[in-house]
């Protein structure tokens, strides 16, 4: 199927589903609504009659291990419009819109509301609301702040609690891309377009500090929970300086970065945990700091999240952490001790 057959193939289904409106009931977010409405953390998200999401999921290729947390073909329609909440997280999508625009109506640190087609969102310290209308249809690359770096040749602090159009944050994937990954057929061939790009950019970005990259490493690894006095102490540097540099190539200080970490570790876990022991568990004070931390990554209490439950970059990919290659040494220096666990 084209793209333009696939599109023509949405819309025949869009007009199907409203004539059937009828017979179902859905909530959804009136273009009408104030701003300050829109914003409000504890509004109705419309989950309208839908087909879709549909995602496929491509196998990152090893070269890109560490860089690139996942790929995605994503299909999506509604015949209404579709508002959803975006939490906080580590991973930074890459979207490659067919052509269909997604509205960011809110963002609860940083700029880039507005309307978007294709674009990178950085690191962001909090939540966002979404909308979008009829179709989706886009190729989604998850990004890690390392990946940000070397893909893409920029500082994480120039993405940082933005989102950026693609012109201005992904030259190389101009126009001409575009056109040419939606004129394959089939979401295999679009993928070995997206690879090929992928590997071409991986001479030509920055690299990472070894100590910053080995501290974000350890985040990682430590499900935000590694005592970042420690790590750093461990770098030789001093914690000015540590946090400059670290804040400079992430996007975040590495106390904000640990925060968010460990809060998508703490989201999962509250799926299946009382949010007690989540809070004992991942080195919360008590149960309220849980709730605290949530309500800044998400904007609601975790009862409320839960009951949205929205997707999240993890749940796109289908995948809890990123992946080192069996055997690599993500060190820079030797540590010389474990590094426990923040409480």
């Amino acid at each position: 199927m084209t793209p333009s057959t696939e599109r023509n193939s949405i819309a025949t289904s869009l007009r199907m589903m409203h004539s059937f409106r009828g017979q179902g009931s859905a909530m959804s977010l009136s273009p009408g609504l104030k701003k300050s409405d829109r914003r409000h953390p504890t509004m109705a998200f419309s989950q309208p009659p839908s087909i879709g999401p549909s995602l496929v999921r491509h196998r990152v290729r090893p070269e890109l291990t560490g860089l690139v947390a996942g790929i995605v073909g994503h299909r999506e329609q509604a015949s209404q419009p579709v508002t959803r909440r975006q939490v906080a997280g580590s991973l930074m999508p890459l979207v490659l819109s067919s052509g269909p625009t997604l509205d960011v109506v809110h963002l609860s640190h940083g700029a880039g509301e507005g309307r978007h087609d294709s674009f990178v969102a950085g690191l962001m310290p909090g939540w966002a609301t979404t909308s979008f209308s009829q179709v989706q249809l886009s190729v989604q690359i998850y990004l890690t702040p390392l990946g940000i770096l070397r893909l893409l040749g920029l500082p994480g602090r120039e993405l940082a609690s933005s989102v950026v159009s693609l012109a201005e944050a992904a030259p190389a994937f101009n126009q001409d891309f575009l056109e040419q990954l939606w004129d394959r057929p089939t979401w295999g061939k679009r993928f070995e377009l997206v690879d090929r790009k992928l590997l071409s950019l991986l001479s030509g970005g920055l690299s990472p500090d070894p100590s910053v990259a080995w501290m974000w490493r350890q985040i990682q690894g430590a499900g935000g929970r590694a005592r970042i006095g420690d790590l750093i102490e461990q770098t030789g540097w001093s914690e000015r300086h540590a946090t400059s540099r670290f804040t400079a190539q992430i996007g975040l200080g590495p106390k904000a970065a640990s925060r968010i970490v460990r809060f998508e570790n703490a989201l999962r876990a509250l799926r299946k945990l009382p949010a007690a022991r989540v809070a004992a568990e991942f080195g919360f004070a008590d149960q309220s700091h849980l709730v605290r931390e949530v309500h800044r990554f998400a904007g609601v209490a975790p009862t409320d999240l839960l009951r949205e439950d929205p997707p999240t970059a993890h749940s796109a990919i289908g995948s809890g952490s990123e992946r080192l290659p069996p055997g690599q040494d993500q060190s820079p220096v030797r540590p010389r001790r474990d590094l426990s666990p923040q409480g």
